[in-house]
């Protein structure tokens, strides 16, 4: 069962309240620099991205703001640390939501600032707690654990419900895997308002969306979590896809298309590996939700092609196009893929 959180509205985007997992990424380029954060920023919508975060170093940063939001459509999130007249300079910018993390924000005064600003103009604010901002004592007496990171988040909601401020957002990442689920479970029993998922520093594009997956799977199948952001080392764009997958691997809100493919094995007649990255490259901007099978010989094939959209199924230096488990034609195994390809777009209407 899927726990019930409040629900938050991000620009046009809705998290919280049983509303689909919404994906998430951070630019990586200078936030001054309006025109490559523009160029991210359609990389990212292209990809899939529903909110876009960038960070905000300093008040000319915080001022671009202004200017980026005019050339997107994505809800912008932006990310303050330390300095609070930088949140409300990003307010005033027309940002969708502010992540900070009240801790190191500084004196309560400011806090409330910050939040009576961004409760003058509805702007969400995103508790960002992570192994690195864990509250000083917590972490001299602790150390960083699940435990740390929890009351460092109820901490700062805390802070914030002292302001009357109850549009909140709230994760809590650290590198550990174990320690994320944890400290996610923990709060989860504590409040209901939405939880923002994910593993801070995961690591490059193979590690990091393991690690991500490990995390994210775990949670969301015990309901935990209303949007996702996958840390990678690596082009942001990647992030997206990751994410995407990591949904659809759980049968859960993603657009696009969910490849099932078998593993091959002595059975194997056709060279099923590069036919298999070949389906998966061609089809990763589809946006239709279907599920296409590579199968490798008729053990599985025709089977686990039957419950798919569409599918090959390998035979004898030959194979066949499959759809909805009906045998639509024998072709070469030099010409599997592009029938394939031309089969979805037949289904989809897109070209591909």
């Amino acid at each position: 069962m899927k726990r019930t959180s409040k629900k938050i509205q991000i620009g046009s985007v809705t998290i919280g309240g049983g509303s689909p997992i919404a994906i998430q990424s951070m630019l990586n380029t200078d936030t001054r620099d309006v025109q490559a954060s523009l160029r991210q920023l359609a990389a990212l919508e292209e990809a899939g991205c529903e909110i876009a975060r960038l960070a905000v170093p300093d008040m000319a940063a915080a001022q671009a703001l202004a200017e980026i939001k005019k050339g997107t459509r994505l809800p912008l999130v932006a990310d303050i640390h330390f300095d609070y007249k930088l949140a409300l300079a990003a307010a005033e910018s027309g940002v969708d939501k502010i992540r900070i993390n009240p801790g190191n924000i500084g004196e309560k005064w400011k806090i409330r600032e910050v939040a009576n600003a961004c409760m003058d103009k509805n702007i969400p604010i995103r508790i960002g707690v992570n192994g690195g901002s864990v509250d000083k004592d917590l972490r001299e007496e602790y150390g960083v654990t699940p435990y740390t990171l929890y009351r460092s988040a109820v901490r700062n909601i805390e802070a914030l419900q002292e302001c009357n401020f109850e549009n909140i957002c709230v994760s809590l990442k650290a590198s550990n895997v174990f320690s994320t689920i944890e400290a996610y479970r923990m709060l989860a029993k504590e409040c209901d308002y939405p939880l923002h998922l994910g593993v801070t520093e995961a690591g490059s594009q193979y590690m990091g969306t393991i690690k991500s997956a490990a995390a994210f799977g775990a949670l969301l199948c015990d309901g935990i979590g209303d949007t996702i952001r996958v840390s990678l080392t690596d082009d942001p764009v990647k992030e997206i896809y990751a994410a995407k997958d990591i949904l659809k691997a759980l049968g859960m809100h993603a657009d696009g298309v969910t490849i099932v493919s078998c593993p091959t094995c002595g059975r194997t007649c056709v060279d099923l590996i590069p036919i298999a990255k070949a389906v998966e490259e061609k089809l990763q901007k589809v946006k239709s939700r279907i599920t296409v099978a590579v199968m490798g010989c008729v053990v599985n094939g025709p089977g686990e092609a039957r419950e798919a959209d569409l599918g090959i199924c390998g035979g004898r230096g030959e194979g066949l196009i499959i759809r909805k488990g009906e045998i639509l034609r024998k072709v070469p195994e030099a010409q599997l893929v592009d029938e394939l390809i031309r089969e979805v777009e037949l289904l989809t209407g897109e070209t591909v």
